[in-house]
């Protein structure tokens, strides 16, 4: 049981404009109240999540310098690869868990958090099912966002052929070890997401929590669903209407637990000005930039891992 609303999107890809109406009305109250939600009626395979999962399992057992065949030094300004625990900071502190980055598959070039993935030789599957499962996701965050926009009195294409028409993508695989009983020793320390959706898929030892207006609840695990949060620009866009809302991990099942974040962006290259119909509602300046959301992207994730930015920032031409 959660405290979260569950909200079938299925009918987002029909053509009952009642049921879509009523989807988004779920969706609008679910982002007003405190941003999160669990989706379901996706039609992602369950075949594909139980091949993903297996595959990351086998991955996280590998010894640590085999898993450091494919290190995020290794990949470069595409920022791909895997952290060791420790790695990745979080509120300015080292989370209790290690992961694979991965991205959109393409080719090398000059964009910073742009490029090929690595991958394990040992675990060659975990390629095929990471690849599927980001051409997957990504039509399940457009519908998603489609609902949103109709929440919000724009037509259901408003994000698809605007903001993410082109969207950022990014996911991360996270092993999280057994957590110590140390109260403050986290998996993820609280935050927020900095960009426009997340799509998480977690496995059934749970772990996650959502600070709301009562203060702390889980958002445990539910068959078949994927938990979802609006981040920081989104918030922004809606001038606060829709809210960005803590969130933090604690493995405490006393088992291993990997979880699948999903992260859905606007365009390396789009400029973020505020929704048409934002004016008048609240923005408590969680997020103030100008320029492109890629340069928006890369201060947050300089943050995040501060060495890698180092180096990228060596490389670019004096």
């Amino acid at each position: 049981m959660s405290e979260l609303p569950v909200v079938d999107i299925a009918p987002l890809l029909g053509e009952d404009e009642a049921g879509k109406a009523a989807v988004a009305a779920a969706i609008g109250a679910a982002c007003r109240d405190n941003g999160f939600f669990y989706v379901t009626g996706h039609g992602v395979p369950a075949g594909l999540i139980t091949d993903l999962d297996a595959a990351a399992r086998r991955f996280f057992a590998l010894p640590e310098p085999v898993k450091n065949e494919i290190a995020m030094d290794r990949g470069g300004r595409a920022w791909r690869g895997f952290f060791p625990v420790g790695g990745e900071l979080t509120s300015g502190r080292p989370d209790l868990k290690e992961g694979v980055y991965f991205g959109a598959e393409e080719p090398p070039g000059p964009l910073p958090l742009h490029g090929p993935n690595l991958f394990p030789a040992q675990v060659p599957e975990l390629r095929e099912a990471v690849l599927a499962y980001l051409d997957l996701m990504t039509g399940v965050a457009q519908t998603v966002m489609s609902g949103v926009a109709l929440s919000l009195g724009l037509a259901e294409d408003y994000f698809r052929t605007g903001y993410t028409a082109d969207p950022t993508i990014l996911f991360r695989v996270f092993h999280y070890p057994p957590a110590p009983p140390d109260p403050e020793s986290w998996g993820v320390g609280e935050h927020t997401d900095y960009g426009l959706l997340t799509l998480l898929l977690q496995d059934a030892n749970g772990g996650l929590q959502v600070r709301t207006g009562d203060g702390w609840i889980e958002a445990p695990p539910l068959e078949g669903t994927f938990v979802c949060n609006i981040g920081d620009m989104l918030d922004k866009l809606t001038g606060g209407h829709y809210r960005s809302t803590p969130h933090r991990v604690r493995n405490l099942s006393g088992n291993e637990r990997l979880s699948f974040p999903f992260f859905f962006d606007p365009g390396w290259d789009s400029e973020v000005p505020p929704l048409p119909y934002a004016p008048g509602h609240r923005w408590d300046g969680q997020v103030d930039f100008t320029g492109t959301y890629g340069e928006y992207l890369l201060a947050k994730v300089s943050k995040v891992f501060p060495r890698l930015f180092e180096t990228l920032d060596d490389e670019r031409p004096r």
